[in-house]
This record gives C-alpha cells, sequence and structure tokens, in this order.
C-alpha cells in the first residue's frame, strides 16, 4: 500500500452498520446516511486536500501499476441494470446486497449508508453509479476525480430512462433500446390480465412496521400496484416513500397488507393499528422479499406477477366478458 492509499485510508473510512436497502428511496430519511460519521470524515477530507493533491504526484509512479477501468454501482438495481444490458463484465465493484450470481466475486464497496471510497479509488474505475441520498458519501470520489453519476429510482419512469442512461455509459445504447421494449410489451401482457378484474383491492405497503413506513403515490412501487389490478390504500401520501399515521391506516381500510419481511409484520398482528383492519381478520397479509418488490430495475415484472397472484383470487371477474381498466 502506498502513501496516498495509506492515507485515504485513515481520512475516509465510514464505519459501517447493518441497513435494509435496496432503493435508496425504500429507507426511511433517518436511515440513509449517518450524518455525523458522514460529516466528521468529510471535514478530515477537506482538511487534508492539500495535502494529497501534493502527495499526488510523489505517488504516481506507484499509481500508474494499478488496475484501471470499469463500472462500480452503489445499489442493487443498478447492478441488475449492468447485467440486463450484457455489459457485466465491466463492473469491478457492487453494493452489499446485490444478489446477482455473476457478482459473487466481486468487491461489495457500499450500502445504504456507507461507500468504501479507497477501495473504489484503488479500482480506479472509469464510472461510479449510485443514487442521489449517497450524494455525500460519494463527495470524496469526486474529489479524487472519479466520474460519478446520481440517477434517481424513486419513480416507475426511472426504471426505463436510468435503463437508457446507463446503456449510453456503458457503450450498449441499442441493448439499452431493445431491453425497455421487451420490458413495455412484458408489462402490457402482465397488465392484460386484471381486464377481468370485477374490482380493484386496496393494498398497503408496509416498509417498516414501527413507525409505520410505507410507499405513496409518486413511487414506483404505487405504479406496480396500479399494473396489477390494485389501488395504493396509501395514495394520499405526496412522498414517494414517508412514515404513516396509525389512524390513517384504520381510516384507508386497506384490502390487502403486503409487507417487508425485515418490517416483522406478523409479529404485531394482534396489536394495534394491525388487529382492527379488515386485511388482517380476512388474511390477506403477505409478506415479501425486499429485493422483489422494492428494487426498481429490470426484474420488476417478477414483482407484477407476484402482485397479481395475490390479487386475482380477490379481484377476478369470475363471469362475463372482460372489461379494460
Amino acid at each position: 500500500m502506498d502513501l496516498l492509499e495509506r492515507f485515504a485510508r485513515i481520512l475516509t473510512r465510514v464505519p459501517r452498520r447493518a441497513q435494509h436497502a435496496y432503493s435508496g428511496a425504500t429507507v426511511p430519511a433517518s436511515h440513509r446516511l449517518p450524518a455525523q460519521n458522514v460529516e466528521s470524515s468529510l471535514v478530515q477530507i477537506r482538511a487534508a486536500t492539500l495535502f494529497i493533491a501534493l502527495l499526488g504526484g510523489a505517488c504516481a509512479s506507484h499509481s500508474g501499476a494499478a488496475a484501471s477501468g470499469g463500472i462500480v454501482t452503489l445499489v442493487p438495481s443498478f447492478a441488475d441494470d449492468v447485467y440486463a444490458l450484457g455489459a457485466g463484465p465491466q463492473l469491478v465493484a457492487v453494493s452489499a446486497f446485490t444478489d446477482d450470481p455473476r457478482a459473487a466475486a466481486l468487491p461489495r464497496v457500499a450500502d445504504s449508508s456507507s461507500v468504501d471510497v479507497e477501495e473504489i479509488v484503488a479500482l480506479r474505475p472509469n464510472l461510479v453509479i449510485g443514487i442521489p441520498s449517497q450524494a455525500r458519501l460519494i463527495e470524496p470520489l469526486r474529489r479524487a476525480h472519479l466520474r460519478v453519476v446520481l440517477l434517481s429510482d424513486d419513480g416507475y419512469d426511472r426504471i426505463f430512462t436510468n435503463l437508457q442512461t446507463i446503456g449510453a455509459l456503458a457503450g450498449r445504447r441499442g441493448e439499452a433500446s431493445a431491453l425497455v421494449a421487451r420490458l413495455a410489451r412484458e408489462t402490457a401482457k402482465l397488465h392484460a390480465r386484471t381486464y377481468r378484474f370485477a374490482w380493484h383491492p386496496r393494498v398497503f405497503i408496509v416498509l417498516d412496521s414501527a413507525p409505520v413506513w410505507t410507499a405513496g403515490s409518486a413511487s414506483y412501487i404505487s405504479k406496480l400496484i396500479t399494473i396489477a389490478g390494485g389501488r395504493n390504500a396509501a395514495a394520499d401520501l405526496g412522498a414517494p416513500y414517508a412514515s404513516y399515521s396509525s389512524e390513517a391506516l384504520v381510516e384507508d381500510r386497506p384490502d390487502v397488507l403486503i409487507a417487508d419481511r425485515a418490517a416483522h409484520l406478523d409479529a404485531a398482528l394482534d396489536r394495534e393499528p394491525w388487529r382492527s383492519l379488515r386485511a388482517v381478520r380476512l388474511h390477506r397479509v403477505y409478506s415479501v422479499d425486499s429485493d422483489l418488490l422494492e428494487r426498481p430495475g429490470p426484474r420488476y415484472n417478477d414483482a407484477i406477477r407476484w402482485l397479481l397472484h395475490r390479487l386475482s383470487p380477490i379481484a377476478i371477474r369470475p363471469n362475463g366478458p372482460p372489461r379494460r381498466l
């Protein structure tokens, strides 16, 4: 390890802590960034900027020997995008919850609350892709003159614009256009299965149960519910993801509860407000892995298919001609 890398390791390490995160948007704001640790690190980095700049010339001969190039993704959905575009060989590092088997041997350099700056700098990637809630965490990477692109993942439409953007950055424009068209066709076929629905169940998403954290109408999860023939019971929520009052939840009277497994809702169903809900009394409570429902990437049709499987038995029109929504 040369002097510059040793110095960067001392300055930029941000302690990790386990976080449930697949989309930065779905994580409560209080969980996204460990502000005290991040600010402390950034203050140290600002104070040492001149020193690092002076060391840069002295260490140049050593740095030239390091491997360079490639893409680093800081959230799992962007790694999914890269693989779906056929650009997997360009990946040199991924985030902690990336679960594609092809990434098994790659370094894990980020989670919802930290970025391993020194390891990324050592890799010298051509491109680092993250989300806006990681802006402060990646500031040291910009200072190291790495190319960092932050792409919002809050909305359904962002799935496709992000694929197009990453495709362009990875030299896969044609593949991106073809993939977006294929995904759209598959979505249309899935949505056609809702034409026989007699009604549209009100679905409440439980991302966390204490306090209640859910997906509003601006979220990509809400769009998936609509495509699958349901209605978001928290559609009045202005933010894509936010806390929700127990009183409002009881007033909404959802027909179905869908809970992230990490929320451990099953342990709270015998308490208020949950036990007063119609969905609980009718045993319409389903647990889902967060990597299926909360990851706004090219696997989103799998989430629609999962939702259809749960909503169809209670919403299907048993007789009569198909009806468009």
